[in-house]
């Protein structure tokens, strides 16, 4: 049975899924903004759990940042914490009330409909959809973040022995776990 979808283009059908989304996610007496920042902070690296990285991961200003941040910790799912080297900058950190709420996370309702592609198939669908998004970021000068091990400075056995892990970030020389590699960073560098 032919939808609506067969008579729209690609870029409605993003439009339209965007929409459905967005609506899916007023509900838990948040936002679509805060659960963004939620989902965000849970996958961000060390380096990136901070109110200019999130900012920039989600394209907004410090302004409105300001405000989610206030609201996810007024309810007590994020805290701030200074800076271990400087006490000037602030590290976010998701509370325990805050990871077992993105247990409910409404995006479940998408990833639930994604499951019910073919595995090939959706894994092509997020390649293609990732290739959008990294146009989209290049064309409107976003910033590109990425996965710690798919960025070009990422080394995968620089620390061999090393306990606090195997591999290194070749912009900080910082060792990396094996849990760090498969994080958010801002610092991410594409392949030249």
């Amino acid at each position: 049975m032919a939808g609506i979808g067969s008579n729209l283009s690609a870029g409605e059908l993003l439009d339209r899924i965007g929409r459905i989304t967005r609506g899916l996610q007023f509900v838990g007496g948040l936002s679509p903004a805060q659960w963004e920042a939620l989902r965000y902070l849970a996958r961000a690296n060390r380096y990136s759990c901070n109110p200019s990285a999130l900012a920039r991961f989600l394209g907004a200003t410090r302004g409105t940042i300001s405000q989610t941040l206030i609201a996810l910790e007024d309810k007590g799912y994020l805290r701030r914490l200074k800076g271990e080297r400087d006490r000037r900058t602030v590290r976010l950190e998701l509370t325990t009330a805050g990871v077992a709420l993105l247990e409910s996370d409404p995006l479940g309702e998408v990833e639930g409909a994604l499951e019910t592609l073919p595995t090939a198939e959706a894994a092509v669908l997020a390649d293609m959809l990732g290739r959008v998004l990294g146009h989209l970021q290049r064309r409107l000068g976003g910033d590109a973040f990425g996965i710690c091990e798919d960025c070009r400075l990422f080394s995968a056995e620089d620390a061999p022995g090393d306990p606090q892990g195997p591999h290194r970030c070749g912009l900080t020389g910082e060792p990396l776990s094996d849990g760090d590699k498969q994080r958010i960073c801002v610092e991410f560098r594409a392949d030249a």
